[in-house]
Order: C-alpha cells, then structure tokens, then sequence
C-alpha cells in the first residue's frame, strides 16, 4: 500500500514538473528585466549584454554537458551544426537585440505586453511546419485556437486600455516613473519602429523554439546542445558589436549592475532557460512552452508593484485576466493531445515479453487442434492448414 502512494506521488510531481519549471522561468525572467533596464540606464550595451550573458551561461553549462553526456552524446554532422549556428543567431543575436532596440524606441510596458503575442507566433509557425495539428472535430483541438486567441485579446487590452490606475501597496519610497515616462515619451516614428523590431524579435524567438524542437530529434542532448547554442551565440554576437559598437570602451563594465546583469541573465535565462526549454520542448512540444510567457507580464507588472510601489492600471487587470485564461485553455487543449498521441504509440508498439498476438494465439489453436486429430487418427501425411492471413 505505502509503495502504490509513493509511486502515485512520484508520478504525480513528474506530471507538474514542466509546469512548474515553465512558471519558474517566467519569474527569472521578470527579475532580468527589472535588471537589465538598470544596467542600460548605467550605460550597459545591448550588444555587449547579449555577448557577456552566453560567455557566463557557458561557463556553467559546458562542464556539466562534458561530464554528464559523454557516453550520450551523438555524432555532430554537418546539418546538426548548421542548425546549431541559425540557433545562435535566432535567439542570443537576433531575439535578444532587437527586442531591446524595440524596447529603448517604445516603453517597457509595450515590450512586455508583445511578448504575451508569443504564443499565438509559436502556434502558427508550429501549423505550418506539422508540429502542431488541428482537428475542428475534436474540442480540446479547437480549443488551442480559442486559447491563442484570447491571449492575444489580453495582451491586446493591456497595451490599447490603460483605465484607472491606483497602488496595490499604499506609501512607500516608490520613484515617480510617470515622469520619466512622460519626458521620454516615444514620437509616432519611433513607436512604428520599435514595433516593427519587436515583432521581429519575437519572430526569431518562435523560430528559436521551432527550430530547438527539429534539432533535438536529431541531437537528442539537452545540454550540449545548450552548450553549443552559448558558443555560437559568442561568436556570432561578438561580430555583431564589433560592427554596431565602434566604441571599444562598451566592453568594460565594473563591479555595478552591468556585471549583476551579465551574471544573473547568463545563469538564469540563458544557461538554465535554454536547457530546461529544450527538454520540455522534447517532451511537450514548443506551443506547450510558449504558452507560460503570459505569465511574464503579470509577474513583472506584480513585481514592479511590490517592490517599486508602481501603480496598477485596471486595464492591466483585465488584460490579465483574459491572459490567464487563454493560457490554460491552451495549456489544458495540449494535456488532452498528449493521451491520444500516446494511445498511437501504444498502437504500434511491438508485443514482447512472450506475449502472444490474437492472430498467433488462433493459429496455435489450429495447429494443436490438427495434432490432436493426427494422433487420433494415426495419419500423417496431411499437411497442416496455412496461417490466417
């Protein structure tokens, strides 16, 4: 009895564990956010951001990736490698600058709110190449449509409605950001812009994704793979600054918040984010992942109230609510696939164990049964009847 509990448990946090590391990373992801616009506001370059953060995340990941999947670890070949160099040019160089970029022409609280179009990006994307299947007969299929698009219409809602705004925590040192952001407000030419770079941006990071899934098929070592994605993400993104930053002082940052930003966004969100989406990605698919970036918003809007006393606007409010909801609408349309794709490969499955078919179980009956009227009637040249076909 106590072993059938432990092994329900156990099965139990194996099933919430994509979950949970999902809303994790959302977390680590809203505190690089609040970090990272410190560090630009110190002068830190996007660029050489992006360079520091994959030398620290490569420094964590390559020992464990050496150590732990030596004996795992398949043949690189050429179409491996050139899928591993369009990675680090997707995400660390291309994702990770342009959303930035887009940022610095925009707000914050406009980047933020494109990401919540992520999924939706993800989705499409996953249609077109057969990652994803839609079956309008089927409810729970329909429902991922329904789902994407009622996070699209809250991530719509919080970035068009603002409405009244008020404080979660009343008082408290809060910096007046109303101020800056009025001072700093964007001209029409520059949110057109910023946009256009955002959705970029966000394009490359659905690709990233995409792209992850087709290469872990291939290459089915999350860490080396991660690894690798670090390495190139250097390389390709050193040459990028050194064309888009002249200025050879961009490279030194001292013991400030620079350095606080290349560390902890190179530990969290790319060393640790990259391996752990890679092998939910395996196991649930890239829609499945992007699905939880909602969350990012919600938990950087709470944050923000928390801890900078910013004030809440009621549209915010809503806007999350409607996030939520698609999310798990979404998240509970992809738990309803997983049963029917592992029913399939039940189907499939050969019969081992000694373990006989019905097929196999007839012709033994027949056999025996034409034994048995052998030995009765002491004739044996008779042939015995053909299988079943």
């Amino acid at each position: 009895m106590e072993e059938q509990n432990g092994s329900a448990k156990f099965s139990t946090v194996r099933k919430l564990k994509p979950y949970l590391a999902m809303v994790s990373l959302q977390f680590g992801y809203s505190g690089m956010y609040i970090i990272t616009m410190v560090s630009f506001k110190h002068g830190m370059s996007h660029w050489i951001l992006s360079v520091y953060r994959h030398v620290v995340a490569a420094l964590l990941i390559i020992p464990f990736a050496l150590v732990l999947e030596r004996k795992i670890r398949p043949k690189m070949t050429l179409q491996i490698f050139l899928r591993i160099v369009a990675l680090g040019f997707l995400e660390p160089v291309l994702d990770q600058n342009l959303y930035n970029m887009g940022m610095k022409m925009t707000s914050t609280t406009f980047a933020s709110a494109t990401i919540n179009v992520l999924p939706a990006i993800t989705f499409v994307m996953a249609l077109i190449f057969r990652l994803e299947k839609v079956n309008f007969r089927k409810f729970h299929s329909v429902a991922k449509l329904i789902g994407t698009a009622i996070t699209v219409s809250g991530a719509m809602v919080m970035t068009l409605y603002k409405g009244p705004a008020f404080r979660i925590i009343k008082g408290g040192g809060a910096i007046s950001h109303h101020a800056s952001a009025t001072a700093t407000e964007p001209s029409d030419q520059h949110q057109v812009i910023g946009t256009l770079e955002l959705i970029a941006s966000l394009c490359g990071w659905a690709g990233f994704f995409i792209l992850q899934s087709f290469t872990l098929k291939k290459y089915p070592a999350e860490l080396s793979l991660t690894a690798w994605i670090c390495v190139m993400g250097i390389i390709e993104g050193s040459i990028a600054s050194f064309i888009f930053e002249r200025d050879l002082s961009v490279w030194a940052i001292g013991w400030d918040s620079r350095l606080l930003a290349c560390v902890y966004s190179g530990v969290v969100c790319s060393g640790m984010a990259y391996y752990v989406q890679g092998v939910v990605t395996r196991e649930r698919g890239p829609v499945f992942v992007t699905s939880f970036s909602p969350l990012c918003m919600i938990i950087t809007a709470a944050l923000g109230s928390l801890v900078l006393a910013e004030k809440v606007h009621l549209g915010s409010i809503f806007g999350a609510i409607l996030i939520v909801l698609g999310l798990y609408t979404v998240v509970w349309g992809k738990s309803k696939d997983r049963p029917t794709e592992l029913e399939k490969e039940g189907q499939d499955l050969p019969i081992k164990d000694g373990t006989k078919s019905g097929l196999e179980i007839s012709e033994c009956i027949e056999i025996n049964d034409y034994t048995d009227n052998i030995l009765k009637k002491g004739a044996g040249n008779t042939a015995p009847p053909a299988p079943r076909s």
